[in-house]
C-alpha cells in the first residue's frame, strides 16, 4: 500500500498527479495520469495531450484514495527500478 512514508519507493505509472510548483512557470497546475517514467521524466496523459515533464525542480501532488501526497521531484529522480528497490 502506498503511503506518505513510502511513496518515493513505489511505482508511479497509473497515478493521477498535479504540478504544484516548477522552475518552468508554464506547467504549474498541469495535471494528468502518469503513463511512463524514466530516470528524469514523467510522461503525463493530460487533457491537452501527452506531455513530458522533468521530475527535478518540480513539486508533485499525487492523489491516492482520499489522500493528497506532495513529493519533491529531486527525491524521485532515479530510474524506476533503482528507486523501487531502495531501502527506507
Amino acid at each position: 500500500m502506498i503511503t506518505s512514508g513510502n511513496i518515493v519507493r513505489h511505482e508511479f505509472i497509473g497515478l493521477k498527479t498535479q504540478i504544484l510548483d516548477s522552475a518552468n512557470q508554464q506547467i504549474i497546475g498541469l495535471n494528468g495520469t502518469i503513463i511512463q517514467e524514466t530516470k528524469s521524466m514523467f510522461k503525463l496523459n493530460t487533457k491537452k495531450g501527452i506531455k513530458l515533464i522533468p521530475k527535478a525542480r518540480t513539486m508533485w501532488k499525487f492523489s491516492l484514495n482520499e489522500q493528497r501526497l506532495i513529493v519533491n521531484g529531486s527525491k524521485i529522480q532515479k530510474r524506476p527500478f533503482d528507486r523501487i528497490g531502495d531501502k527506507p
